[in-house]
């Protein structure tokens, strides 16, 4: 099977990441899409990041029973920092039968040079990118291993969806309702 990891704080998980998962199932070669909740990019501060577990429970929340999604919570149990090269190891190694796609955004893509073992990353691995506001992703420079899709250009963002709450804006329609519901309940990034 070939499973794309969709990794990210999901701090919050937003209707934009819902709609770039689901364009990439059904527009690339991948049977399924794993997301995978990050506890902290070694590139990204922590000072604003949701407890693991909220995050995750949202993400469970927000795929709910779509059978093309599952929340994955790997490096959660994997050594702190996470790094992308290590969780991977370890998921070749737990599901052999498995062929494992990464999935990121081209703003992302355009700083893989500085992930750990970004090398063995592209020979080892299939990659998905796609569109990000502000960033643009050359086919004819890519390498055989990475796919360019079309997805549709988000310009929502985690940090947006933050902001908005922190500054008591209504944000149910950024994301999923069980995620809003969620959010207020727990009282997160106010």
């Amino acid at each position: 099977m070939n499973v794309g990891l969709f990794f990210g704080s999901f701090n919050p998980i937003h209707t934009g990441h819902l709609i770039i998962a689901s364009y990439i199932v059904e527009y690339s070669p991948i049977d399924c899409l794993w997301f995978v909740v990050s506890p902290h990019n070694p590139m990204k501060k922590k000072k604003s990041l949701a407890n693991d577990y909220d995050r995750f429970e949202m993400v469970t929340l927000a795929i709910g029973n779509d059978p093309r999604f599952e929340a994955c919570d790997i490096e959660f149990h994997l050594p702190k920092p996470s790094y992308t090269i290590h969780t991977l190891t370890y998921l070749k190694e737990k599901y052999p039968q498995n062929h494992f796609s990464l999935i990121m955004g081209a703003d992302n893509y355009e700083h893989l040079n500085k992930w750990k073992n970004y090398e063995v990353l592209l020979s080892d691995y299939s990659f998905i990118v796609y569109p990000r506001p502000g960033h643009s992703c050359d086919n004819d420079a890519l390498p055989a291993t990475v796919i360019r899709v079309d997805a549709p250009l988000m310009e929502i963002s985690s940090t947006f969806i933050r902001n908005a709450l922190a500054e008591n804006r209504d944000i149910r329609h950024f994301v999923p309702e069980a995620v809003y519901q969620y959010i207020q309940k727990h009282h997160l990034y106010h």
